[in-house]
């Protein structure tokens, strides 16, 4: 397991909730895998040079304890498996205790950038070494799209969301899609799936539903089309 230690902060808390926002635990996810990717080599120099991309398929995430301001955290990831074009991945967030306060489970689309289709992963994966997946409950990578919602006012994608591949960055869209989750909603556990990518100056409507303990976001494009599909569970 590739790891890195860091500490909660101020601006990545959820001062109504008290606790580390979720769209900030998939921002250290992502770090990681990053970091892991820099130190192997085989990083965002290396794709480019290879016209290649990890483009993220889903998330999963499964959150245990809340994270607060100032914790000290360790952040974790490895690679559990490869297969066609998909990679596939775990995370986890533990505390100074080795208590495990968060876990995720991650799919990836190889991409070849010339083409902009999928591509096999052959060799490229060679410098992670695959370890066993963590033991939680996995839940498909497909989400299904509720035909009932409530749409909302639409909104531009900004330079702050974009990512550097030009495209709106993971963590974004769940950020997001949190501005439409009640106050009183808090999060045990999220699920998403990126359907298509936005860009710079895109028009998101977003789409919601609710039964109380399930939040589905759909970020749709103005063909109607949903750029990801994002689900809260909450921990009533």
């Amino acid at each position: 397991m590739y790891t890195f230690n860091s500490r909660v902060r101020y601006s990545e808390v959820n001062h109504q909730k008290g606790a580390l926002d979720i769209a900030s635990i998939i921002n250290y996810f992502q770090d990681c895998s990053t970091f892991q990717s820099e130190d192997l080599n085989i990083g965002l120099e290396y794709l480019q040079a290879m016209n290649r991309v990890w483009v993220l398929n889903s998330w999963q995430v499964q959150l245990y304890k809340p994270i607060h301001l100032g914790e000290y955290i360790t952040i974790g990831t490895w690679a559990y498996g490869f297969k066609g074009c998909y990679g596939y991945r775990n995370f986890i967030i533990k505390d100074r205790k080795d208590e495990v306060l968060a876990s995720a489970n991650s799919i990836w689309v190889y991409m070849d950038t010339l083409t902009c289709r999928p591509t096999r992963i052959g060799e490229d994966h060679a410098g992670y070494e695959i370890e066993p997946p963590y033991p939680m409950e996995y839940a498909d990578r497909k989400i299904a799209v509720p035909k009932v919602t409530i749409t909302h006012p639409s909104f531009s994608v900004i330079k702050s969301n974009i990512d550097s591949y030009n495209h709106v960055n993971n963590g974004q869209y769940i950020k997001m899609a949190e501005e439409f989750l009640p106050e009183e909603f808090k999060i045990s556990s999220l699920r998403v799936e990126y359907k298509k990518q936005a860009v710079l100056g895109d028009t998101i409507i977003p789409k919601t539903v609710t039964d109380g303990k399930q939040f589905t976001v759909v970020l749709c494009s103005t063909d109607e089309k949903p750029y990801a599909v994002v689900e809260f569970h909450s921990l009533r």
